[in-house]
């Protein structure tokens, strides 16, 4: 009776945990034992075998006396050999169940340490963690756009900065034209060829009217010259335009 009771409560945990190992010694040590005995009883039969061999024309009595030998140990070593599977058997089973509940075991021990992770946590404490991240991460860009966007010192006046940046550039069109030629148009038109006072052979002398058409044209020229060099440069191009039309209109003139 102490025995069953010790093995429900007084048994130690470890003792419990040992017994399949032991079990399975035991059992590897009695496997051990038959696979000699198997070994053992082969050689008896090879024996008996080479005695009967011996006798089978000299001693028939021997010789048949042999093989009832080997006939008797040919019976052990099957019952030996059915022995032996019987307990490769057991130790293999024994082995399996020792396998299942250590897995068993491991898996329980895990769960109760994700029963231990998870015992104070909750969905609705996980939605709390994640806005609060969300709220946080939206200051930090909210921190960054001021601290990037906010100007430091005095705010410029930008419409002075254009003012200034026209003064540049009529500045800059002024020393272009000046540099170029392009203001005093009079002296170039003062180089032109004068007109031919000869009279061409076969050919009108030029009229009073056409005089009048070029002296009005030399005042246009004039003043498109002045209104370009006032308000822009971009004009510089249709003063070559206008000054080439009229060099080319004068040379008309006097091929013909």
């Amino acid at each position: 009776m102490s025995g069953v009771w010790g093995w429900f409560g007084g048994q130690s945990a470890q003792k419990r945990k040992d017994t399949p190992k032991n079990a399975i010694l035991g059992l590897r040590s009695q496997l051990e034992m038959l696979q000699k005995r198997e070994r053992h009883l082969q050689n008896q039969m090879d024996e008996q075998e080479a005695i009967a061999r011996k006798n089978v024309n000299s001693n028939k009595n021997a010789a048949k006396a042999a093989l009832r030998r080997k006939k008797q140990h040919e019976h052990t070593l099957e019952q030996t050999t059915a022995q032996v599977a019987t307990l490769e058997q057991q130790i293999y089973s024994i082995e399996a169940a020792n396998i299942n509940r250590e897995t068993l075991a491991a898996m329980e021990r895990a769960g109760e340490a994700m029963q231990q992770i998870h015992g104070k946590l909750n969905i609705n404490k996980v939605d709390d963690t994640m806005e609060k991240l969300r709220e946080q991460h939206a200051l930090g860009e909210e921190i960054a756009q001021a601290i990037t966007s906010a100007p430091i010192g005095e705010p410029i006046d930008e419409t002075e900065l254009d003012d200034e940046l026209a003064e540049l550039e009529q500045e800059q069109l002024d020393n272009q034209m000046l540099g170029t030629g392009t203001l005093p148009i009079q002296d170039r038109i003062q180089r032109l060829p004068a007109a031919g006072t000869n009279e061409i052979k076969g050919k009108q002398p030029v009229n009073s009217e056409e005089d009048d058409e070029e002296e009005e044209l030399r005042k246009l020229q004039a003043e498109m010259a002045i209104i370009g060099f006032i308000y822009h440069r971009r004009f510089n191009l249709l003063f070559t335009c206008t000054f080439t039309i009229a060099l080319t209109y004068r040379q008309g003139r006097e091929v013909h």
